[in-house]
Parts: C-alpha cells; sequence; structure tokens
C-alpha cells in the first residue's frame, strides 16, 4: 500500500510500488504521477531500466521530467500562445518565448491523488482549475498504471467543462543497460515521416519523409551518426498511419540482448529524445551521475504544437469528446 515518501516544496508525496509474478518491481510517486524506478530482473540481479532519484526532494529543482506525467499539453506550444474559438489564451513561457510540457507548474510539477491501488495497479487524478497555466476549463484528469508480468499499462483520460487542448504524455527515460550511455541501443520505430522543426524547436508545418535522413528508423539501427558520434535527436516521428496498432510503435534493444523494450499506443505520433542535453548535477538511483545521452525518452503523444496547426491531428477536447490515450511497454 502507499507510503510516504518524503516531501517536495513542503507537501507530502506518496509512493506506491507495483509488483508482477515476473518479479518487475515499478515505483510510482504521487508527484507528477511520475515513475521514480523501475527494475526488471534480469539474470540474479534487478536491473533499473529508467532514470530517477532515491531522494525525491531532488526532483523539484533537477529533474528533466524523468518518468513524469506531462501535460496540460506536453511538448512544445510556440510564443506560448494560441486561440481557440476566437479568443487568445497566453501561456506563462518556460522554454525562451515558448512553452514547455504545460509550463513551469504544470500537472508533472503537482501532487495528485490515489484513486484506486492494489498489488499491481493504481489510479491517480488530478484536478486542474480553468485558467492553470493559462489554459482554458477545468480538467478532471486521471492516469492507470497496470503491470501484468513485464508488461506496464497506461490508460490517460481527462474530462473537461469547455474546450481546450491536450497532449497528455509519459516521460520515462529508458537505458536498458541500467548504466552508460544509450548510443548503442538499437531503435527501431515505424515511421515514414517526421515533423520538421524550426527556431526553438517549434514546428514549421511540414511533416517531410524520413527517408534518407537520420530519422529514419524504419530498420533498426544505433543512436550514432555514420561517423560514430553520438547523433543528436528530439523529433517527433510520424507513426505510419496504417500500421497494426497490435504491433509495437517503437523497439529497443539493449546492446548486449539481455532486454528489449516494446511500445505500444493509439497515438499519432513518438517524440524521440535520446538525452543528448542531460547533465544532473545530483546523484541519481544508487548514486548515479546521469550525463549526456543517459536515456532514451519515447514519448507516444500527439505532434507537438498541435493547437497552432490546424492541418496536424486535433488536440482539443470538449466536454463532448474527452481525452483518452493508451499506451503499453514491455520490458524483458
Amino acid at each position: 500500500m502507499a507510503s510516504v515518501a518524503g516531501s517536495i516544496d513542503g507537501q507530502t508525496v506518496h509512493e506506491v510500488v507495483l509488483t508482477s509474478q515476473t518479479g518487475v518491481r515499478i515505483s510510482i510517486l504521487t508527484y507528477g504521477a511520475l515513475i521514480r524506478d523501475w527494475r526488471v530482473p534480469v539474470g540474479s540481479t534487478m536491473r533499473p531500466v529508467v532514470m530517477g532519484f532515491d531522494d525525491i526532494a531532488l526532483y523539484y529543482d533537477h529533474s528533466p521530467y524523468f518518468g513524469a506525467i506531462a501535460g496540460r499539453v506536453a511538448n512544445r506550444i510556440g510564443n506560448a500562445r494560441f486561440t481557440l474559438n476566437g479568443a487568445v489564451y497566453d501561456l506563462p513561457a518556460n522554454e525562451g518565448p515558448n512553452q514547455l510540457h504545460g509550463g513551469p507548474e504544470g500537472i508533472a510539477r503537482q501532487i495528485w491523488q490515489i484513486a484506486e491501488e492494489s498489488e499491481n495497479r493504481v489510479r491517480l487524478t488530478l484536478f486542474s482549475p480553468d485558467g492553470a497555466m493559462g489554459y482554458p476549463g477545468n480538467l478532471e484528469i486521471a492516469v492507470t498504471y497496470t503491470l501484468t508480468g513485464n508488461r506496464l499499462e497506461i490508460d490517460f483520460a481527462a474530462e473537461t467543462d469547455k474546450p481546450t487542448p491536450v497532449n497528455i504524455v509519459q516521460h520515462n527515460y529508458f537505458n536498458l543497460m541500467g548504466q552508460g550511455d544509450v548510443l548503442d541501443h538499437r531503435l527501431s520505430v515505424p515511421a515514414g515521416a517526421f515533423v520538421e522543426l524550426g527556431a526553438g524547436q517549434i514546428p514549421t508545418g511540414a511533416i517531410l519523409p524520413t527517408h534518407g535522413t537520420d530519422l529514419d528508423f524504419r530498420r533498426p539501427r544505433t543512436l550514432r551518426k555514420t561517423d560514430g558520434e553520438g547523433q543528436e535527436i528530439d523529433y517527433t516521428l510520424v507513426l505510419d498511419t496504417g500500421r497494426d496498432r497490435a504491433e509495437p510503435a517503437a523497439i529497443a534493444e539493449a546492446p548486449d540482448g539481455s532486454l528489449t523494450l516494446r511500445l505500444y499506443t493509439d497515438q499519432p505520433g513518438m517524440q524521440v529524445y535520446n538525452g543528448w542535453k542531460l547533465e544532473v548535477p545530483v546523484p541519481g538511483l544508487d548514486g548515479a551521475h546521469y550525463t549526456a545521452f543517459g536515456g532514451l525518452c519515447l514519448e507516444d503523444q500527439n505532434f507537438p504544437d498541435a493547437i497552432n496547426n490546424p492541418h496536424f491531428p486535433s488536440s482539443v477536447v470538449t466536454p463532448q469528446a474527452p481525452y483518452h490515450h493508451w499506451c503499453a511497454i514491455e520490458i524483458g
């Protein structure tokens, strides 16, 4: 059952640990509804496969969204502004002139409530009031984690009382070796296109083919450039619309073949970020030092800045059409 893990910014944070019959153990905090730790049996050891902190007080000042549920609108909104139904909404910017992951006090930095818990399942809820981080509408959010064997299912839901953009994502940094960098992980993503980015990593509006680019992961390959140096990746890949959703939308393999990650989703995009900007000045899990290329984010989601690009899949939810998003992650 839930236990007190400590406090962040003066607020009590609880921890729930999910376990499965295959020995997988996943720790989840009420702060940001985040995955703090994820351990998978490998031989006689329990290998950590995500980045996090043993000292939860470090999350507030030092976490680049480790394991968090990000939103209301994850990824970026250009110029921290959008127009909806004739009204202009100005948002607090937290990455230059733009807004990232819902703003400086987005849902990843809120204390969630535990609505339901069992040995292998927890449901967390958050009420985001009208005007929070500049967004219209009261938003009731629920995220449910269910662990079965080596498979974690994540179900996202949100209901609003007025139209508002929503794009809620899991933001885990995976490292299937439990240490070192991820450059020799082999990644495959069924995506024949990507979202072109301009200044500040804001979409230009163009959707371009991955063929012939460093973003073509339709066949498994490492995260290195042809010269062997680390490839700096932080792009949304456009998942093939005709793909079989019963098949993985991303597969990552440990360099030694000891673990494989398979991610399934109903979302149209996959943000791939290989942690090239990482430099965390405080100790991580088991005292680890997290540096550039230390983790791989596979964020299944809508396209960035969709609210300002009408030809992108719509991010607007309404009282009549609430938000729902499903993904599953298998590591074994």
